[in-house]
């Protein structure tokens, strides 16, 4: 059975080839082919990709960007769509690793767009994603400034622990991507001091 992650990644791919090289993205500066090759490099040059978080090693990255950057978006989409050599070829590895990656990434390029809907996922993809977002959630609101409440509806999760929390309510999908600092959601419901909650939609949330 071909887990979430895989599939998403094949979806993106997909996406990206129909929106073409140029479209945009909810990544600020980011078009459609800046986007694949921040993944491709983020899989097949870790060590590059590193340069992210680490400025000695920002040089090292743009060198392997400006190498994907020379392909062609149709060539840099087939690379991506078959991870063979990499560990993400395991599919354990590719579950752990890129079940939210290539949501969040797959929803930047289907969001930017005009009269985007949101998905409706699996229950079980939802479980996954909840699961997740229970354990990277603390580390994506850090910088909110203000208590946070999680809920899906049925189970809540402090992220940032307080007096007087904003708690935000919707599916889980919409609550990861706020959480990774999107604004092109739907169906999330704030409750709590209405100066928190406005501190809140104002933060610069995600990694």
């Amino acid at each position: 059975m071909v887990s979430f992650a895989r599939s998403e990644r094949l979806a993106l791919c997909d996406t990206a080839v129909s929106l073409g090289p140029s479209a945009p993205t909810l990544c600020e500066g980011w078009q459609v082919k800046d986007l694949l090759v921040h993944l491709l490099v983020r899989e097949r040059r870790p060590w590059a990709a590193a340069g992210i978080l680490v400025p000695a090693l920002a040089p090292v990255l743009r060198q392997a960007e400006a190498a994907y950057a020379t392909q062609s978006l149709d060539s840099l989409a087939a690379r991506l769509r078959d991870p063979k050599g990499t560990p993400f070829a395991l599919g354990p590895v590719e579950k752990a690793v890129n079940t939210v990656e290539f949501f969040v990434h797959h929803e930047d390029l289907r969001r930017a767009q005009p009269g985007w809907e949101p998905r409706t996922l699996p229950a079980a993809v939802e479980r996954d994603l909840w699961r997740t977002l229970k354990l990277l959630g603390k580390g994506l609101v850090r910088s909110a400034g203000t208590p946070v409440v999680i809920s899906n509806g049925t189970d809540t999760a402090t992220l940032r622990a307080g007096d007087e929390p904003v708690t935000v309510t919707g599916p889980v999908g919409e609550l990861m991507l706020f959480c990774f600092g999107r604004h092109a959601v739907r169906g999330l419901s704030f409750d709590g001091p209405a100066e928190r909650i406005t501190q809140l939609e104002n933060a610069s949330l995600g990694f």
